[in-house]
């Protein structure tokens, strides 16, 4: 990289980690991380001409969920990617690659065939996913949505890189500074929920005598008929409020 290219990348940077820092907080912004990463997709979502912007959190381990997002309607779509166990951000986070859907009429009907047209019917007509990384670490991903078709720019390209880069510095600045055994400060909440849903997932097994696999079939069938949160429907099953072996599912 040439020295040019270097003041390049540095000036985005500054420039980006401005935008974030202007952004406004909002009475309903999360604690600690939480509130930060929604305040840095508001800024990602201005500078990259997008409607909305989504952060989600994943671990190897399966441990997921929404970590943030530019507005209540966005972290709706990107719950529905773990409801339907499909979407770009799964696909970004497994190949761990960028994910470049500038049609979603083009080919993501097949590709996702139950997320794409139901954010199709949403209003949403493309979406670019960029996972959240460092060496061999993979944290989640980032989310951009727009409601009009077309591709990004080099420019917006390389600015939604920088975005996923500092939301993955966020993540590790605030789990650092959590209390050994504990969760980054303001997602303890998006954690709990994924304990819940493995929870649930043994319960609807047990329930149904049938695989884990097709117990966590069973509940996003149910979250997706009932049109509920995934994790809605894990905290009703280990509330024992609602059961699989019942005329109630």
């Amino acid at each position: 990289m040439t020295t040019g290219q270097v003041h390049a990348v540095d000036e985005r940077i500054e420039r980006v980690m401005r935008l974030v820092a202007n952004e406004l907080t909002r009475r309903d912004d999360g604690a600690g991380v939480a509130g930060h990463l929604r305040r840095l997709c508001t800024a990602a979502g201005r500078s990259l001409a997008a409607s909305g912007v989504g952060i989600n959190v994943m671990a190897e381990s399966g441990m997921r969920g929404v970590a943030a997002a530019s507005e209540p309607a966005y972290g709706c779509l990107e719950e529905l990617q773990f409801t339907l166990g499909e979407g770009p951000c799964l696909d970004a986070f497994t190949t761990r690659e960028p994910v470049l859907v500038p049609d979603l009429a083009d080919g993501a009907m097949s590709r996702w065939p139950g997320y794409a047209p139901a954010v199709y019917e949403r209003g949403m007509r493309a979406v670019f996913a960029f996972p959240l990384q460092i060496g061999a670490a993979r944290l989640g991903a980032l989310d951009v949505f727009r409601l009009e078709p077309g591709p990004l720019s080099g420019e917006q390209f390389r600015e939604a890189l920088t975005f996923a880069d500092l939301a993955v510095t966020a993540l590790l600045d605030g789990q650092a500074q959590a209390a050994p055994g504990s969760v980054a400060d303001g997602l303890d909440e998006v954690m709990g929920q994924r304990a819940e849903l493995f929870q649930a997932q043994g319960m609807v097994s047990v329930q149904l005598g049938m695989s884990l696999a097709d117990a966590l079939a069973r509940l996003r069938a149910h979250a997706y008929a009932e049109n509920q949160p995934l994790g809605e429907v894990a905290r009703d099953v280990v509330a024992r409020t609602l059961r699989f072996d019942s005329d109630q599912s």
